[in-house]
């Protein structure tokens, strides 16, 4: 019975950060015409304000984020083109991104070279975890299936460091930039907030959802590789 509880405790602690910016980010998208701008018209006034004017802003489909490489707010469609206080909130999160670049903040810097080759390991990993059971099988050597097995789970690791290398960032964005924004240009309503202090720091956690998904996708390699 308490090894079922730990089980549950353990899903609970790696989901539920997800779930709680998911249902915050929702909450806030209501009603949808709060606001007389949209996130993508708060975004450029914003940035044009800063002297950022090299910095486009442009929809997406994979997901709100600012991109230091081609130097653009890239905002999903609800959000560009949406009114809510979520759609705003986020907008601003996302320039905070930019002036960050600007600054040369060190810990986006970071993150945006490891960002580069985080994918194609992880890649690598998931590779090496699949030829693990083929590896000891062909050469009847378990060693080396298990430095395959190890080496496979290390390099999945890497999504969680990474992760965990862009709070840095990500609350600095939320907290440092996009918020001392708001209140100096009147972007948002006084009564808005603290609601938007929410939607940062959901915005800001969402990079521990991530870490904890991929631990949760390391867990799952290893219970289909121990059967």
């Amino acid at each position: 019975m308490g090894f079922v509880v730990l089980i549950v405790l353990f899903v609970a602690l790696i989901i539920g950060p997800g779930l709680w910016v998911s249902a915050v980010m929702k909450r806030y998208h209501f009603p949808k015409d709060r606001y007389p701008k949209t996130g993508g018209q708060v975004a450029r006034e914003l940035l044009d304000g800063l002297s950022l004017e090299h910095v486009r802003t442009e929809t997406t489909k994979t997901g709100d984020h600012y991109d230091p490489i081609e130097k653009a707010v890239r905002l999903s469609p609800q959000n560009f083109d949406g009114r809510s206080l979520t759609a705003l909130t986020i907008a601003a999160h996302e320039v905070g991104h930019a002036i960050q670049d600007a600054d040369g903040f060190k810990p986006l810097r970071w993150r945006t070279r490891l960002v580069k080759w985080v994918g194609p390991v992880e890649k690598v990993g998931a590779g090496m975890l699949m030829l693990a059971p083929f590896t000891v099988a062909l050469t009847r050597i378990p060693m080396i299936g298990l430095f395959t097995l190890l080496g496979g789970m290390l390099t999945l690791g890497t999504g969680v460091v990474v992760h965990a290398l862009t709070l840095p960032a990500e609350f600095d964005a939320s907290f440092g930039r996009a918020l001392p924004l708001v209140k100096l240009r009147g972007v948002l309503r006084k009564e808005d907030m603290p609601r938007a202090r929410r939607l940062l720091m959901a915005a800001a956690l969402t990079y521990v959802s991530g870490a904890l998904q991929s631990l949760l996708n390391i867990a799952r390699w290893w219970a289909i590789l121990r059967r």
